[in-house]
């Protein structure tokens, strides 16, 4: 199941790679609406998944360190990767998402098999557009196609390994797995607003706006369906 989640990275870079929109207009609201859809996406993994696990786990103010700790860790993190002149701000967002919610998906199967499939479907459905936002992003700093499409396949394997990790290691461990969800959503809501969000901006379309809303409804749903 991890597997078929890590998958979606490479899947979303190549469906980005093979986009051939003729419409200037149509190409640029389709681009910044599947980035705002990945930055809703984003937003309801923290708001349904990553806070709430890692509370239940903690249960106390930590909740609250520890996501500021994350926060600041990536702007640190972020700050490092203006000063190198990188594109990566989409794919850091894209594995600070997918690596905390594998090592979850790895606990759940250890405790609770019915709810791993449909958690697995939620962390694929996110996987997909966020792995097409971050090929763009990097196709912008001048890496080549065929390469960013390698890495990503690198990416997914990552999924996996958490996955097992989370089942072997951390099932019994609850406090050190919230405590990384946690880190984690301090780190995304940091990246939302300072490198996502900015790029969904598009004079005179709402679609964009849509595109947030419906990502985030999208991971509603998956939260209500493991519900």
């Amino acid at each position: 199941m991890a597997a078929i989640a890590g998958a979606m990275i490479p899947l979303g870079g190549w469906i980005a790679a093979h986009e051939n929109i003729k419409r200037d207009w149509l190409r640029n609201e389709l681009r910044h609406s599947v980035i705002a859809f990945g930055g809703g996406a984003l937003l309801s993994a923290v708001a349904f998944v990553l806070i709430p696990e890692g509370d239940a786990a903690l249960g106390s103010f930590a909740v609250v360190g520890w996501i500021v700790f994350g926060a600041v860790l990536m702007a640190l993190v972020d700050a490092r990767l203006d000063r190198s002149g990188s594109h990566m701000a989409q794919l850091v967002a894209m594995l600070a998402d997918f690596i905390p919610e594998a090592i979850a998906l790895g606990a759940v199967l250890a405790t609770d098999r019915a709810a791993a499939p449909l958690l697995a479907l939620m962390i694929a459905l996110q996987n997909l557009p966020e792995g097409f936002n971050a090929y763009r992003e990097q196709l912008v700093g001048e890496a080549e196609g065929p390469q960013i499409l390698r890495r990503f396949c690198l990416l997914a394997a990552l999924g996996p390994v958490a996955a097992l990790a989370g089942y072997l290691l951390l099932a019994e461990l609850p406090q050190v797995t919230g405590a990384l969800m946690l880190s984690a959503a301090g780190a995304i809501l940091y990246l939302i607003f300072q490198d996502i969000a900015p790029q969904t901006r598009l004079e005179n379309r709402h679609a964009p706006a849509l595109g947030a809303v419906a990502g985030f409804v999208l991971g509603l749903l998956g939260h209500l369906l493991i519900g």
